[in-house]
């Protein structure tokens, strides 16, 4: 064999050797690097309950209790909270797993999570409020109340923004279908519509619908303006202290020892390596789009108060929970703050008012059923596609 061709033989021999070295190299780095199951025993997962059902929930409660522990170690979620309101009371409410995994701090009813996108309903009842109260014109150009955000190629109205088909928007890049996160640390609604006020809109009001971010943080600054009294203000004399909902709070308050900390899933080259701390993120730029911090209790004292006349007069539930139409005729299947839908639960098709959040470091799930009398409220400190699923099992069983 000629010499040059035993040269090539041992090279390509060679990159193999080098090869298989590497990929084991990673391969074993991978596996070196998988963090141990938060929770290995359902039986052994830890629990908190607070509000204690009557004997009429007890089987609901011990069946759901069991189906949480389960979903905890089969998901590898830290910590998950869930409350569930019939008729307007709270007839169960308990947190399981960790708050703080490293601390080994336990996750209670009173325990606080982001809200993340859910924080809407909230921002969506304080507008109802006001507009109750005579204080604002759902048809008004929103520059009636926000005159610093600029006037647009097409008017905007307050009634647009609820129902997301407003156009409001920050968007890069073609095809780019999301708002941009808001970034930084806003101190003032003020700082916050400098972000985005200068933007065009990106399609005209009312012949598209888009999930907004930066319409809901505009939304906010109509509140201010309406109420004549800040945002953070309004929200805790008006609307949480009426309903009760002690625990939620704007980003940027004061901290409370009670939060969770927020976790993700680590991967590598496809490969789930556990539960590892989330990127530290700062929401307080998102205001009523997605800047509170809350608990299940509190948000299903919400929903409650969205199924019967009390906080809001009667016809304006009824209007805050009707889809919008586009200019087409089509429907949105999304209300004023609310998504609509039918489901099927128990076999049978129920109307459902919802709104479900995945942020950086938690899952948020709030389901309202107005023919039922039935609020649920699920909330995790890690980003999980099954925690809003398993919110509408646990409707299912309280049923």
């Amino acid at each position: 064999m000629p010499r040059s061709n035993r040269r090539l033989e041992a090279a390509v021999a060679l990159f193999f050797v080098v090869a298989i070295v590497v990929v084991g190299g990673v391969a074993l780095n991978v596996f070196l690097n998988i963090a141990p199951p938060v929770h290995t025993d359902p039986a052994a997962v830890p629990a908190s309950m607070g509000t204690a059902s009557a004997e009429r929930y007890a089987g609901a409660v011990e069946k759901t209790r069991s189906l949480s522990r389960a979903l905890l170690v089969q998901e590898n979620l830290p910590g998950l909270s869930l409350a569930v309101a019939v008729d307007g009371k709270i007839v169960w409410a308990e947190g399981f797993g960790y708050a703080s995994v490293e601390r080994r701090a336990p996750v209670t009813p009173s325990t606080r999570f982001r809200a993340g996108s859910v924080s809407k309903t909230l921002t969506a009842a304080a507008v109802a409020l006001l507009y109750d109260r005579g204080r604002i014109d759902l048809d008004a150009p929103v520059q009636t109340y926000v005159p610093a955000y600029p006037q647009k190629q097409w008017t905007v109205t307050t009634r647009q923004l609820l129902g997301d088909i407003a156009g409001v928007h920050r968007l890069r890049g073609e095809n780019n279908n999301n708002d941009n996160v808001p970034r930084g640390n806003c101190t003032s609604l003020a700082q916050a519509l400098q972000i985005f006020s200068v933007e065009p809109l990106a399609f005209e009001p009312g012949t598209r619908y888009r999930y907004s971010t930066y319409g809901w943080i505009l939304l906010s600054a109509v509140v201010e303006s309406a109420a004549a009294k800040s945002f953070a203000t309004f929200m805790a004399d008006e609307i949480f202290q009426p309903l009760g909902m002690n625990r939620t709070a704007l980003e940027g308050t004061p901290s409370d020892a009670d939060t969770v900390s927020f976790y993700g899933t680590k991967r590598s080259f496809g490969v789930d390596q556990g539960v590892t701390d989330a990127a530290e993120e700062n929401y307080s730029c998102f205001f009523g789009a997605g800047g509170f911090f809350s608990t299940p209790s509190d948000l299903v004292r919400l929903g409650s108060a969205m199924l019967k006349p009390g906080l809001l007069k009667p016809e304006t539930i009824a209007l805050f929970q009707t889809p919008l139409q586009l200019k087409s005729g089509a429907s949105t299947g999304f209300a004023l703050g609310w998504k609509v839908d039918d489901i099927q639960l128990a076999g049978r098709p129920v109307r459902v008012l919802r709104h479900r959040a995945r942020l950086f470091g938690g899952t948020t799930s709030l389901s309202i059923f107005p023919e039922l009398g039935l609020v649920v409220a699920a909330m995790s400190n890690e980003n999980d596609d099954t925690v809003d699923p398993f919110a509408l099992q646990v409707a299912e069983t309280f049923k």
